[in-house]
């Protein structure tokens, strides 16, 4: 009896020190520890609220949508401010071709159409129309084309920053440009700064 009491006794103790460890469990495989507790919960909590696949989504159906689900609300302005500078530029070079052909047309229906004919009145030459048609037409093309740039620019932007979010800085990182010198016997004297990185 007495040895049963005495086993009862060492088995709830056992039982209880099992049970204090359920809090933070230690998982091993073959090359790497695994510590799982509660702010390992927090971490990948957090780290889903901010999914990259779903940022990119949002910037590619709407720019400017992925900032906002990343909560970078400053990068707004930039964004739409870009569209907005580059909208006017294609405007502005679009508006430049079709005066110029309109005025090109005009000269070969009337027949201006020697590379050095002039109507009355017109500072500008056929063979003149001719070249600001094609450099207009060219510089409207490349801000299309910079347009473009600018919608795939934004969503990278907004891919790349739900990515950052759960990066984490290491607080004992310390970077630092100092002057150096360095005396070698094949180069000879050396100036110049270094850029130093300790952690």
């Amino acid at each position: 009896m007495k040895n049963l009491i005495v086993l009862s006794i060492v088995t709830l103790l056992f039982a209880a020190s099992l049970h204090a460890q359920d809090n933070n469990k230690v998982v091993t495989e073959s090359d790497s520890l695994i510590v799982e507790s509660q702010d390992t919960v927090l971490l990948k909590s957090y780290a889903t609220r901010y999914n990259p696949r779903k940022a990119l989504l949002y910037a590619a159906i709407v720019p400017g949508l992925g900032q906002i689900y990343n909560k970078k609300y400053w990068k707004l302005p930039l964004v739409y401010g870009g569209f907005v500078g580059i909208g006017m530029a294609i405007n502005f070079y679009n508006n430049l071709y079709r005066q110029y052909k309109a005025d090109l047309f005009y000269n070969l229906e009337n027949g201006y159409e020697n590379d050095t004919d002039r109507r009355p009145g017109d500072n500008f030459t056929t063979k003149s129309y001719r070249v600001a048609v094609d450099r207009s037409k060219r510089s409207r093309d490349f801000w299309i084309i910079m347009m473009g740039a600018m919608y795939i620019l934004q969503m990278v932007d907004a891919h790349v920053d739900a990515h950052l979010k759960e990066f984490d800085l290491n607080p004992q990182l310390r970077v630092s440009i100092e002057p150096m010198m360095d005396q070698n016997s094949m180069l000879g004297k050396q100036t110049g700064f270094s850029l130093i990185v300790r952690f």
